[in-house]
This record gives structure tokens, C-alpha cells and sequence, in this order.
């Protein structure tokens, strides 16, 4: 803590006296070209405000995301301005005779200080966040259980009526038509050799060539796949 107070004082010692000492040569150089009286004491003011004005508002322009070359450009002019005074009075520059372009120069000072201090004053600000912490709903958590899908075994799904009585049974009755003839589908060939196999067997053993609707359910196949079966033996 004591740390942290000494460089906090050591850096407003240091802004005190460097802040001094560019007020002393600003007034001196106005005073020097002709602005004598309070007005000389009043141009390191409009130059110091001028400079920390156009810093602060550069400054907040660029966290914002917005174009700050207006506010950089009078950074600079006010820059150049307590540079140049400082400069002037180091002996490069004889305060009893000043040169009439420096005196028209510090004689038009004020009118563009003021000009820029407006400029910076009606520069749209940086849109300002809404006090206080913004609460947002919490999300829900996905599910960690796996999604179970019931779907009905083979052996529950309902067989379609065939054969004469499913004709006999009057159309307006079904709500979905179904077909008189059903294809036969291409079985794969490991099935079609297991098929084969079966009817061979019951063959062998029965002496009778084997039904297709036993075989289709040997094979653990729906009863749409009996034809297919049957093509196949």
C-alpha cells in the first residue's frame, strides 16, 4: 500500500512541476507577443484544457469502437502549441522581438481553441452500458440420459388380412386399400441359401417339399417376405 502511494505521489510531483513549467513558458510567449495582462495567463490555460480535452475524448472514441481522427488532429494542434512555446523560450527565440507571424499566430489562438473545444464538445458520444448487472436466464442443461425410442417388436406389428376372406371384406370398411399382389423382393444371397437349406432339410426329412411361410419363418422374416421365399425355392 505505502508502494502504491509513493509512485501515485512521485507521478503528481512530477505532472505539478512539468504542468508549471509549461504554463510559466506559454505565458511567457504571449505575454512576449503582445497579450499582456490577464490574457496572457489565460492562453497555457486554453492550451492545456485544449490538450487533456482531445486526449479524453480520443481516448473514449477508440474503447468504443469509433473513428477518433477529429479528436487526434486537436490532440496534435494543442500538442504542437505547448511544444512550440516551450521550445520558443529556450533561447532560439528573442522575446523582445517576436516575429509578426508568431504574433498573428498567438493573436488567432483563441478563435481556434474555441472552434476545436466545440467540435470536441458535440462529438457524439460512446453509447454508455446500462448500470447494474444484466441477469440472464439460466440455459437448460442438456439431458444426460439417452432418448429411448419404443418401437414395437416384429412379432406385435399386425399382419394385413390375406387370402379370400380379405377379399370378401367390403372396400368402404378399410380405411387404408390394400394391394391384391404383393412382389416378390430380392433376397440376399446368404438368405437365399439359408432358405434353400431349410427346404431341403424338411425335404429330406417329411419327404414333401417344404412351405414357404414356415421357411420365411424360420428365418425369422415379416409375412410380406413369403413370396420372395417361395421364388427362391
Amino acid at each position: 500500500m505505502r508502494a502504491h502511494l509513493a509512485r501515485v505521489d512521485a507521478v503528481i510531483i512530477q505532472a505539478v512541476i512539468a504542468g508549471a513549467l509549461s504554463f510559466s513558458h506559454l505565458h511567457d510567449l504571449a505575454e512576449a507577443a503582445g497579450q499582456g495582462g490577464w490574457k496572457a495567463w489565460a492562453y497555457p490555460v486554453s492550451v492545456d484544457l485544449l490538450l487533456v480535452a482531445s486526449w479524453r475524448r480520443m481516448r473514449d472514441q477508440q474503447r468504443a469502437g469509433q473513428p477518433a481522427g477529429g479528436s487526434r488532429l486537436w490532440f496534435l494542434i494543442a500538442l504542437a502549441a505547448s511544444l512550440g512555446a516551450n521550445i520558443a523560450t529556450a533561447g532560439l527565440l528573442d522575446l523582445n522581438h517576436i516575429p509578426a507571424s508568431l504574433r498573428v499566430v498567438v493573436a488567432g489562438w483563441p478563435a481556434v481553441a474555441f472552434f476545436g473545444g466545440t467540435l470536441l464538445a458535440h462529438a457524439p458520444r460512446s453509447v454508455e452500458e446500462p448500470a447494474g448487472p444484466v441477469i440472464s436466464e439460466p440455459e437448460p442443461e442438456p439431458s444426460s440420459a439417452p432418448t429411448v425410442i419404443d418401437t414395437p417388436r416384429r412379432d406385435e406389428l399386425p399382419e394385413l388380412p390375406t387370402g379370400p376372406a380379405a377379399s370378401e371384406e367390403p372396400a368402404s370398411s378399410l380405411d387404408i386399400a390394400t394391394p391384391t399382389h404383393v412382389p416378390a423382393v430380392s433376397l440376399p444371397p446368404a438368405l437365399i441359401d439359408r432358405a434353400q437349406t431349410i427346404a431341403e432339410e424338411h425335404r429330406t426329412a417329411t419327404g414333401q417339399p417344404a412351405d414357404p411361410d414356415a421357411v420365411r419363418a424360420r428365418l425369422g422374416l415379416p409375412p410380406s417376405m413369403t413370396p420372395s421365399v417361395a421364388a427362391h425355392l
